[in-house]
């Protein structure tokens, strides 16, 4: 199972320092909660961050962009150094956006509150999909249980054809409920508050399916 750390999450006065950490201790990819105060009630970073954290690593980085129109934007997130754009299915414009997207690997998230049925409309476009396990915004909310029927829906959908990741709620406890049916796992406060060595290892332990 990959973890992709919530970067924006990590204290980004010392950065450089967290990424040592991070990579140090086999992380897999970074996960960039990217938020326009509009799409969701919260503001976080642009493509200038991403860039930056390009410099910094050479692992793969996602960015999750829960923006209103991510056409305007998903070309400087790219030239920016992301490998993954993630887009979300609630907005009518993800679909063309994600099938015309060349030479990144391209991924639809989807809310709790939307059916898993919609994801049937991007098979044979991307190459992962990934479960909201909380209501995108804010980081350290609760787990939301419902949502685990929906990865095992995601996975009739798509067979072995994708990777299944989870993102929100997810900790070392957390974890146990979902191993069995994801990928990847997206952590945010789950890795970043308190220990981030201690946390990982954990997170990692109980992540064995």
């Amino acid at each position: 199972m990959k973890i992709a750390p919530s970067i924006v999450s990590a204290d980004l006065t010392c950065l450089e320092n967290v990424i040592e950490i991070l990579e140090k201790n086999g992380i897999d990819l970074y996960h960039v909660d990217v938020m326009d105060g509009h799409f969701v009630p919260n503001i976080t970073v642009g493509p200038d961050f991403i860039k930056n954290l390009r410099k910094l690593t050479e692992l793969p980085i996602e960015s999750h962009l829960m923006i209103t129109n991510p056409e305007k934007y998903v070309k400087r997130f790219m030239e920016a150094g992301s490998d993954m754009i993630t887009l979300h299915s609630e907005l009518s414009s993800s679909k063309d956006i994600l099938k015309n997207l060349m030479d990144v690997k391209r991924g639809i998230a989807i809310n709790p509150s939307t059916p898993a049925e919609i994801l049937n409309d991007y098979y044979g476009i991307v190459d992962y999909v990934l479960i909201m396990s909380v209501n995108p915004g804010f980081s350290g909310q609760k787990f939301i249980p419902d949502v685990i029927p929906k990865l095992i829906r995601a996975r009739e959908i798509f067979g072995e054809k994708i990777e299944i990741s989870i993102d929100g709620g997810i900790n070392s406890e957390t974890v146990k409920f979902v191993k069995n049916y994801v990928d990847i796992i997206c952590s945010a406060s789950g890795i970043f508050s308190g220990n981030i060595e201690e946390n990982l290892k954990k997170l990692r332990l109980n992540s064995i399916p």
